[in-house]
């Protein structure tokens, strides 16, 4: 810390009691001046050939025959008149970052300048901040910390503002020239020099980060570190990605952690505020320079403590910009009352909407500068796959919430674009999720919730998973049952050449399905009980289990003999309407599973296997 002294002579200041300070001298005192509860017995005459203003008062007292000076409203109080009055008799006094805020002003207010004496106390004070303080990048910070108790006298000399200047120039220093202990909590530790072998080599200095200065101007005070972090962005040499951790790390350090404390009657109003700084000092790039994580965590706090509607939307439009590196547990955003829901659902709708306008847009300009079309446009924007990923994610964890409506569900599930969600699974166990929290629901309700879904695009696990679960509508499993089948058979790569005769043969036949399969499917899932598949498993590390090895090879493999009954009349009714005439099924009046090995010797362990069971 730098400091400066002034005077020469023995310090001579005594105290009496807490409220009486005299100067020990031979010569009797002849005023008294009053700062606040303290009064000081003193000399005329020092103390008027450096002040103007006592002189001033001086004068006027003696008129009034008095020897008492009252000092009204006097910046700095009793401490900062005792360093003037100790610098008129030309006692030693000592000047640093904590008091010559203080001493300025004091000096301003009795008005110690050049005309009064030449080398006066105003002048020397402006020498040491000049060529000291504002050098040094501590002393700065606590300078600009002392200036909030002197306002506006501090505001007014410009010592507020030289100190944010001198804050701002010294944060955009190339950190490789940045020599000093630069801060509070982490210290540049000493030169190693590397010895290898009896020989020294360079020495290996600890790299200073670019973000070296975020953890000390935290300890400033709201107006003033947004007055600091503006004068940073309006010199345009800081990065984003650095002004966004530095916004984050105050965030940390003022935020209380307990919602109690952010809500309190006695901090809401100062947490309001330093929500809205933060929004406002935010990049002007959108949000691309923070993370999503401490986005969402922002707009759950601005909720809580009632931000206005601008900063909301501000927060929820940046965050749909990095929607696809957002985690289902970030997105979990408590409602508030009138909502009955858990979650504020409305919100993130909200914002899965403005992603998918922000990709539109983004789209379109793509589609403007290099004419490609939508496929390559998904290849080339891959955080939609992230987005459709974590919503499905979000969908499963929402769907526990007994309040939570149909209609928010699906509309929220159908916001993701179908190119934006190529596997199925993720939506199908929000589904199955919805179905087991919400039992009441209709089975036209049902219908129209499993519509979402695309059995198309169900994994191998989740299709065996789907086929045997009873909460399920049975036209969904048929359509799976029936999938499974043209894909064991057929195989992936011909059903994917020609999805849409698959789609239009299930959906033909759909209505033909459950009044002559109703029977059967159930024998089937029986069955399929019996392979080991049990109801109700759900993935563990994002893999449905598999229970037998050897079956999962081929689907056909895990269904019984009787169970083919289903298939055999599935696929009859198919070529029926002539569209799955492929060269493995043309040419013979066999179903497709008749042709899987050992079918002989499967359906006879199955039979086996069922005698036992009912014995």
């Amino acid at each position: 810390m730098k400091f400066m002294k002034l005077g020469s002579k023995p310090d001579t200041f005594q105290a009496d009691g807490k409220c009486i300070r005299y100067v020990i001298s031979d010569l009797a005192t002849d005023v008294t001046i009053i700062v606040g509860e303290v009064k000081f017995h003193l000399h005329k005459f020092p103390l008027m050939s450096k002040s103007n203003r006592l002189q001033k008062l001086v004068l006027k007292a003696s008129e009034e025959n008095s020897n008492e000076i009252d000092m009204v409203d006097f910046p700095g109080g009793p401490k900062a008149f005792e360093i003037c009055a100790k610098f008129c008799y030309g006692m030693t006094v000592t000047l640093n970052a904590y008091n010559v805020v203080a001493a300025r002003c004091a000096a301003e207010y009795l008005e110690m300048t050049e005309d009064v004496d030449r080398g006066n106390l105003i002048f020397k004070i402006e020498v040491f901040i000049n060529s000291s303080i504002l050098r040094s990048w501590k002393d700065s910070i606590i300078v600009l910390q002392t200036t909030k108790s002197l306002l506006p006298w501090s505001e007014n000399l410009k010592i507020v503002g030289r100190c944010i200047d001198s804050i701002a120039s010294k944060t955009s220093v190339d950190p490789a020239n940045v020599t000093w202990s630069y801060t509070y909590n982490r210290k540049l530790s000493a030169p190693e020099i590397i010895v290898k072998g009896g020989m020294k080599y360079q020495e290996k200095i600890e790299s200073v980060p670019k973000d070296w200065w975020v953890e000390d101007i935290c300890e400033l005070e709201i107006f003033l570190y947004k007055r600091v972090m503006t004068a940073v962005k309006s010199k345009g040499r800081m990065d984003g990605a650095i002004i966004g951790e530095a916004l984050k790390t105050y965030a940390v350090r003022w935020l209380p952690d307990s919602v109690d404390a952010l809500i309190s009657d006695v901090h809401s109003w100062r947490n309001k505020l330093l929500v809205e700084t933060i929004v406002c000092l935010l990049p002007s790039d959108k949000g691309v320079s923070c993370s999503c994580s401490f986005l969402l965590k922002l707009l759950k706090v601005a909720i809580l403590v009632g931000v206005d509607d601008s900063a909301r939307e501000d927060l929820m439009n940046r965050i749909s910009l990095k929607l696809d590196e957002a985690s289902v547990k970030d997105l979990l955003i408590p409602a508030r009352s009138p909502q009955t829901t858990i979650y504020d659902v409305g919100m993130v709708h909200s914002i899965v909407n403005q992603c998918m306008i922000n990709e539109k847009c983004s789209q379109d300009l793509d589609l403007g500068k290099n004419d490609v079309g939508c496929t390559d446009f998904v290849l080339g924007h891959g955080s939609l796959l992230s987005v459709g990923k974590v919503i499905d994610g979000y969908l499963e964890e929402i769907a526990r919430d007994p309040n939570l409506s149909l209609a928010s569900f699906i509309d929220l599930a159908r916001s993701i674009p179908e190119f934006a969600r190529p596997v199925h699974d993720g939506l199908y166990k929000a589904i199955d999720m919805y179905l087991k929290e919400h039992l009441s629901l209709t089975k036209a309700e049902r219908k129209e919730l499993c519509s979402l879904m695309d059995v198309k695009k169900l994994t191998m696990d989740a299709s065996m998973h789907a086929a045997q679960n009873d909460r399920l509508p049975l036209r969904v499993v048929v359509q799976v049952l029936f999938f499974e089948q043209v894909r064991a058979s057929a195989g992936v790569q011909s059903l994917n050449n020609n999805p849409r005769d698959a789609s239009r043969s299930t959906t033909n036949t759909e209505e033909e399905w459950e009044k002559t399969a109703a029977e059967d499917c159930n024998s089937i899932k029986k069955q399929m009980n019996q392979t080991k598949i049990k109801e109700g498993e759900f993935p563990k590390n994002g893999k449905f289990l598999k229970k037998d090895s050897r079956n999962s090879k081929s689907g056909m493999q895990l269904l019984p003999s009787r169970s083919r009954r289903i298939f055999d009349k599935l696929w009859v009714v198919g070529k029926g309407h002539g569209e799955n005439k492929s060269s493995e099924t043309s040419g013979s009046s066999q179903s497709p599973t008749s042709m899987v090995p050992g079918d002989t010797k499967s359906a006879a362990s199955s039979a086996k296997h069922r005698r036992h069971s009912i014995s």
